[in-house]
């Protein structure tokens, strides 16, 4: 859609763009926690409780947030990476959750154009051994039809039919002996770390205050209501005091909430993805392709991401810790087996460079598959008062926190007073980004735009100052050490595995390159941070310890056990 020039700059853009970079001083972070009361308190930082952390913040919301990890170090770095409707929802009979879903991509994609990408999906259509046959594929088209007009025509596509030679020139290794045609329709995809982090950064730019590397330890009860939270940080006790409570703390919300209510009754069921990643070389492909994995009633997705390819699949109920989550050698070898009978090429465990393993906190019992179960949300005013939302997906999560502060005003009894602002709030970075002429301007240019967008100017700033900056800090990678530098001045990074696994996605794209620059990274952080070189080395070593326990688990078929690190 074409929008009429503005006569005056548009107000949203300009709010969110910024003339010096966003600082975050963790010290003064910490004051600011202890000494000020809150109107909310959100208690994790996945995408989830981000959002809501920003549309509190919108409102005028006195907000904080705290993460007893790292933001997004739980689900919101470890899933498909997907912002998407959700076919497999039509097919469950939820048009309307898709419907919303898609309106829900729609404003994703305007405000974080610098974060989320339009990618096509091809289902190939095979005779047999497919994920459908012709005769399937033909009602399939009808799904596919339903998907563009709720919503799916938004993105300036509608879906295709491909000849043979047509899906091969999307995936020219993909087996032909039973290929038919394929079936072409799009979505698009994200970054979900750097996705996450950004909506927290915007919140803070709107004046929230947020703290990774910080425990909540207890609920502050007042009169039979929860005013805040006692917290550990840094070897500190920060007291919390807030008027109303948000648990957004994902697979973890059952024990938070027992803190309010001892005889809270579990709500959520973990369901596990696992993802692997292979060279892009291996399988060619220009898209996500969809794939069966044989002899099981399952799908895998390969997503081109750079020159490698994400192989993965979601939905298998979780029984262990959710503290040490991984792929194991079981799941790497059912997803190798069905990217070699999908395509023509020989994948073993030697070329997988990285792997994740995640929970998505399903709500609802014990009976049936994760698989069949819905993704609605669910929120609820607790004893106590506390907010607790679960469910749900990275996709919905911008209506997920208007939702839940639309509950945390009824608990201020100030309901309905201020409506949410985040529908067309552009996050830091978004305002007035154009994505094809960065990226037509290839270099630091484009890697710098679709990672911090209109924000990428800062980073520029770092290696005019310093032209070092501008080096590789991981092997084969395009990060570069003003990366790192930028990540401890402006994003609250506290350690190697912060920079390494989650403000950039080395760990993830290249486990043991990222494992040889560990070093490196550590003497970047302890120069911005301050640290001692005991400090710098423990975390080096701690980040070495979590790389050999996830290849000891991929590898060696051992189970993974609580305590990262080990090995």
């Amino acid at each position: 859609m074409i929008t009429m020039p503005a006569r005056k700059p548009r107000r949203a853009a300009a709010a969110a763009a910024r003339g010096k970079p966003l600082l975050l001083d963790r010290d003064r972070i910490k004051r600011r926690l202890a000494d000020e009361v809150f109107d909310v308190l959100v208690i994790g930082g996945g995408i989830t409780g981000a959002y809501a952390l920003l549309d509190a913040a919108s409102r005028g919301l006195r907000a904080a947030l705290v993460e007893k990890d790292d933001f997004a170090s739980g689900t919101s770095s470890k899933s498909s990476k997907m912002v998407h409707g959700g076919l497999r929802y039509i097919e469950q009979g939820n048009v309307n959750l898709v419907r919303h879903s898609l309106l829900e991509r729609h404003r994703f994609r305007k405000n974080a154009p610098h974060l989320v990408q339009r990618l096509p999906f091809l289902f190939p259509i095979l005779e047999k051994e497919g994920v459908f046959d012709p005769r399937l594929a033909k009602g399939f088209e009808g799904l596919l039809w339903t998907y563009d007009l709720v919503g799916g025509w938004r993105i300036g596509k509608l879906h295709q039919r491909l000849t043979v030679p047509e899906v091969l020139g999307h995936a020219p290794t993909l087996r032909a002996e039973h290929l038919t045609g394929g079936l072409l329709y799009f979505d698009s995809r994200a970054d979900d770390a750097r996705l996450t982090l950004t909506i927290i950064r915007t919140a803070a730019a709107l004046g929230a205050t947020v703290l990774n590397g910080a425990t909540v330890n207890r609920l502050i009860t007042r009169n039979g209501r929860v005013g805040g939270a006692e917290a550990g940080a840094d070897g500190e006790t920060l007291t919390i005091r807030a008027n109303a409570v948000v648990n957004a703390t994902g697979v973890w919300s059952d024990s938070v909430d027992s803190m309010a209510d001892d005889g809270h009754r579990p709500q959520v069921r973990p369901a596990k993805g696992v993802h692997i990643v292979v060279p892009w070389h291996k399988i060619r492909n220009d898209c996500t392709i969809t794939v069966p994995i044989p002899g099981r009633a399952r799908r895998a997705t390969c997503t081109r991401w750079g020159d490698t390819v994400v192989l993965g699949t979601t939905d298998n109920d979780y029984q262990g810790s959710s503290d040490d989550v991984h792929c194991t050698r079981e799941e790497m070898e059912f997803l190798l087996e069905g990217a070699n009978t999908a395509f023509d090429t020989q994948l073993g465990p030697d070329d997988v460079v990285g792997s994740i393993g995640g929970l998505r906190p399903l709500v609802g019992g014990k009976e049936g598959a994760t698989l069949d179960m819905r993704r609605d949300h669910h929120i609820t005013i607790g004893a106590g008062g506390m907010v607790t939302v679960t469910g749900g997906k990275l996709t919905t999560s911008r209506h997920m926190g208007e939702l839940v502060i639309d509950k945390v005003l009824t608990v201020l009894g100030r309901k309905g007073q201020v409506r949410s602002r985040t529908a067309h709030l552009p996050l830091l970075g978004g305002a007035g980004y154009d994505a094809e002429a960065v990226a037509a301007t290839g270099g630091l240019a484009a890697h710098f735009g679709e990672r911090y967008g209109t924000e990428a100017r800062f980073v520029h700033d770092l290696i005019s100052e310093d032209p070092t900056l501008a080096d590789p800090v991981v092997a084969g990678l395009p990060y570069t050490r003003a990366e790192v530098v930028y990540a401890a001045r402006c994003e609250l990074a506290r350690s190697v595995d912060d920079v390494l696994s989650r403000r950039t996605r080395a760990r993830l794209f290249a486990r043991d390159a990222s494992a040889a620059a560990a070093p490196a990274v550590g003497a970047l952080l302890g120069r911005e941070l301050g640290l001692t070189d005991a400090q710098v080395e423990q975390q080096v070593n701690a980040y070495l310890a979590d790389v050999r326990h996830e290849r000891t688990v991929l590898f060696e078929g051992a189970a993974a056990v609580t305590g990262p690190g080990t090995a």
